[in-house]
């Protein structure tokens, strides 16, 4: 969202797909064997899921090719070289995110890698002023940045922030996911806020 305000055509469809790429690619790895998680209750206060083995969508080496892949397809489509590189630093911004909260789980690359992980989300406090303060300042930019053409413009972009919110709450307090098969089925769903998202773009203008 901080983008929009630097580059209008950029979509907000387009920055969720880019701010969210590795996660979306993560689900379908999990489904193919390539990568494992496991369902650990009480490993830290925020999240149950132990990143087992994900070199392929989460370590820093392919999350830097992927960055180059998907600023360069979008280069490709839109000829706009800006925009690409943004589009590709968005894509990287998330392994950078991942890294302040995860455990050290995050490896550099494939193969027998480090692993490092500044460990946050052992800290529910910290961990949520932060994510939370981020979230807010990227809604705030965009809302700023943007106007409603009509009511649906208006209104769409508020539900689907305060639906993030009630998310993160219910990630928090409900119950383990039942096993990793689940977490992979259940991940497809993110594709369902990017198209949220490109509903709220079209009923909201720059300004």
């Amino acid at each position: 969202m901080q983008r929009k305000k630097i580059r209008p055509e950029l979509s907000l469809a387009t920055l969720f797909f880019a701010s969210q790429f590795i996660d979306l690619l993560w689900p379908f790895l999990l489904m193919l064997g390539l990568e494992q998680v496991e369902i650990s209750p009480g490993l830290t206060p925020v999240t149950p899921l132990n990143f087992i083995y994900y070199p392929f969508s989460h370590s820093m080496v392919m999350v830097i090719f992927w960055s180059g892949v998907v600023g360069g397809i979008y280069w490709l489509i839109k000829r706009n070289t800006l925009g690409a590189l943004l589009i590709s630093g968005l894509v990287f911004s998330h392994w950078v995110l991942d890294l302040l909260v995860h455990l050290p789980d995050l490896p550099l690359f494939p193969g027998d890698s480090p692993k490092v992980g500044l460990g946050l989300w052992n800290s529910l406090l910290f961990s949520q002023v932060i994510e939370v303060t981020l979230f807010s300042l990227g809604v705030w930019l965009y809302a700023k940045t943007t106007r409603a053409k009509n009511n649906t413009g208006k209104w769409s972009l508020a539900i689907l922030a305060l639906f993030f919110l009630v998310i993160q709450v219910m990630n928090l307090v409900g119950p383990p996911p039942p096993n990793a098969g689940v977490i992979a089925y259940t991940a497809h769903l993110q594709w369902l806020f990017i198209l949220w998202a490109a509903w709220v773009d079209r009923n909201r203008i720059p300004v």
